[in-house]
């Protein structure tokens, strides 16, 4: 739009500085239409990866106190309680994980690391046969569980730019939304069979390793607008 940043004066008529109509940076992959992103494997990546991110988040809002209490004897004050612990840990997880990648780059590095401690978390629960384990689980996923937001919707944001950003990140989040309601599924129904919330949780877990694998592997320094050299357009060069 040839708009300068907010607050920021034009420079002067004579001043070599290029402005920002003048200077064109693209990112290889950004697109036009929400479509066109199919033709790539990046969305694909992080749809994948979001699906496992539903799957291990939505199945703990529902089973979690349950689990608690019947996997580990523990009281239901005590498993909200600790419940209510992990979610109070999401905003320093959320707004570290934004700062950090803002400020040192490498998105889908901390996005795969994220993957990463939250399969860690579930490790400590499943192992852990004591009041110890979800104390120790809450404090690792706390820091992991909506941290994968920001991360997501900014990489989407750096590798298809901005003018399809929404439908794009729309159709990424459908993926989470489908592993959650099916974990949830899942869950109930391997309960009733077995007794035990063990299974369940040991199945979805078992999918964070590949889920960090799979956005480790998004090519950000080829794709993302961030790593990009600015090149002047034919118009600044006359």
């Amino acid at each position: 739009m040839g708009l300068y940043p907010d607050g920021d004066d034009a420079p002067a008529s004579d001043s070599p500085a290029l402005s920002q109509r003048e200077v064109e940076t693209k990112g290889p992959l950004e697109v036009e239409t929400w479509n066109e992103s199919f033709k790539s494997a990046p969305i694909w990546q992080m749809a994948g990866s979001y699906f496992v991110c539903g799957t291990t988040t939505f199945i703990l809002s529902v089973h979690f106190i349950p689990f608690a209490i019947e996997d580990r004897g523990i009281s239901g004050t005590t498993a909200a309680t600790i419940f209510g612990y992990m979610m109070g840990l999401n905003i320093i997880g959320a707004l570290g994980a934004g700062l950090l990648s803002d400020k040192i780059g490498g998105t889908k590095n901390w996005l795969a690391l994220v993957y990463f401690m939250r399969g860690i978390a579930y490790v400590c629960l499943l192992t852990i046969d004591s009041v110890a384990g979800p104390w120790i689980f809450a404090s690792i996923a706390g820091f992991s569980w909506v941290a994968t937001l920001p991360l997501t919707s900014s990489l989407t944001a750096d590798v298809y730019g901005l003018k399809a950003l929404g439908t794009i990140s729309g159709i990424t989040f459908m993926f989470h939304q489908f592993g959650g309601f099916g974990s949830v599924l899942l869950a109930g129904l391997l309960f009733d069979i077995t007794g035990s919330y063990v299974l369940p949780f040991g199945i979805v877990a078992a999918l964070l390793l590949p889920a960090a694998l799979s956005a480790f592997m998004i090519k950000e320094r080829k794709y993302s607008i961030r790593y990009q050299t600015p090149l002047p357009t034919p118009a600044a060069g006359d």
